[in-house]
This record gives structure tokens, C-alpha cells and sequence, in this order.
């Protein structure tokens, strides 16, 4: 059982005051004004299910075992710092962020982690100036959508092809974290085209991730295998909605 007084605010202040720091970034939050106003409420519409549907996931899986809105509130909390943590990319000078999308995906699964990843953005964007209000929606489908699924699917993927759970972890934290800026360089172009081609566009937004994700991602696999590892051997009760298959 997951102590329910556990500090989730402590973690979320330590978060807010570890991320208060300015930083240059290439990242995966979209800055307030940049997408058009069509296009951040079609990112809106396209994200509404997807949150909508993961707190109907929050309250039937609540209703059946008691522990597990603990857990959803620790794993929000996770990637709230994950997801706003500047890591040094020395390949490009600069710093660039995981998502922690891959992580949430397995222990919670991808519904809710659209719904922690949409209140993470959120905090972000009113408190930490990363994202904005306006991109929220945009956010939310290249982090907890794009970035859920694709981890989730992965990891899932991976263990019904008989790879052990570290493999399946880092190749689920990986592409889940390529996946996300994969989508913000998507929605970035379709916006931004104008009357150039799309595909130019997104191909040089895409170019552009690439010296920081290249690496990032890598390490995002390592944090995900890890992290996967530490629950398995403390608490194995809490991966009992885990995807099975494979070897241990």
C-alpha cells in the first residue's frame, strides 16, 4: 500500500524551486503566442479526449483499488520534474529536457498520463514560463499523447517479443522522448509553413532537435530502465498493470 500522506507538495515545491532557474533550451513545450489561434484550439480538440478519457481511467481504476490515485499523484509529480529539469547537451551547447512520458506510460499507463501530463504543462506554463496557455493543447498531444502512446506501445511491444524489462524500459523511454519532439516539430511546421512546403519545414524543425535529442534520448532510455529496475526490486506490487510477457 502507498502511504497517502506521502509529500507530494514537498516533491512538487522541490520541483518548482530546482526548475526556477532560467536556461537556454530546445525543448518540447511551445512557447505562449507562436501556434495561430486556429491551430492551438485544434491541438485543444485532439487532446480533450484523450484527457477526458484518462480521468474516466482515474475514477474506475480508483473506485477498484483504492492505492492507485497515490500513485497517479507520485507519478504526476515525477514527471512534472522530469519534464522540466535542464540537462547540458554538450554536443550542442545548449540544454534540453526529457519528458518522463515513457516512465508514466508504463506504471500508469498512456490515458493517464495525458491527464498528469496536462496538469504538469500546465503548472509549467503559469509558474516556469516553459509552454504557454495558448499551446497547451499542443503540448499536451506531443508530451502526453504522442510521447504516452508511442513509449507505452514500445515497452509493450518489446516485452511481447521476449526482451527483458531493462531492454524494454530503455527502448520505451527512448522513443517516447523522440516521439514527443518528433510531434512538436509537426505541429511547429504545420503551422508555420505558410506558403513554403510543409516537408522542408518539418524536416529542418526535426534537424534541429536532433543534437540535443540524440543524446537526450538516450538518456531518457538509461532514467526509464532505471527507474523501472528500483520500483521491480522495492515495490513489485505497484507494476501489477505492467504489460507481461518476455523474460524477467
Amino acid at each position: 500500500m502507498i502511504d497517502q500522506r506521502m509529500p507530494i507538495r514537498t516533491i512538487l515545491a522541490t520541483a518548482v524551486l530546482l526548475c526556477a532557474l532560467p536556461s537556454p533550451a530546445f525543448a518540447m513545450h511551445i512557447a505562449e503566442g507562436i501556434l495561430p489561434l486556429p491551430w492551438a484550439l485544434l491541438w485543444y480538440a485532439v487532446a480533450f479526449p484523450f484527457v477526458a478519457w484518462g480521468l474516466r481511467d482515474l475514477r474506475r481504476r480508483s473506485r477498484e483499488a483504492p492505492w492507485f490515485k497515490p500513485l497517479v499523484g507520485l507519478v504526476g509529480a515525477a514527471l512534472f520534474l522530469i519534464s522540466c529539469m535542464p540537462i547540458p547537451v554538450p554536443t550542442a551547447g545548449t540544454c534540453s529536457h526529457p519528458s518522463g512520458a515513457g516512465i508514466a506510460a508504463i506504471l500508469i499507463g498512456p490515458w493517464l498520463t495525458a491527464v498528469v501530463a496536462s496538469i504538469a504543462l500546465t503548472l509549467q506554463a503559469l509558474f516556469l514560463a516553459h509552454g504557454g496557455l495558448t499551446t497547451l493543447g499542443a503540448n499536451i498531444v506531443s508530451m502526453g499523447v504522442a510521447g504516452a502512446w508511442v513509449g507505452w506501445g514500445v515497452f509493450a511491444a518489446a516485452r511481447r517479443f521476449g526482451l527483458p524489462w531493462f531492454a524494454a524500459a530503455f527502448l520505451a523511454g527512448l522513443f517516447s522522448d523522440w516521439a514527443t519532439y518528433a510531434t512538436t516539430s509537426l505541429e511547429l511546421a504545420a503551422a508555420l509553413h505558410g506558403e513554403g512546403s510543409f516537408t522542408t519545414m518539418f524536416s529542418l524543425i526535426l534537424l534541429a532537435f536532433v543534437p540535443t535529442q540524440l543524446p537526450l534520448g538516450i538518456l531518457e532510455g538509461f532514467l526509464c530502465a532505471g527507474a523501472l529496475k528500483f520500483i521491480r526490486s522495492r515495490r513489485p506490487e505497484l507494476l501489477r498493470a505492467v504489460p507481461e510477457g518476455g523474460t524477467s
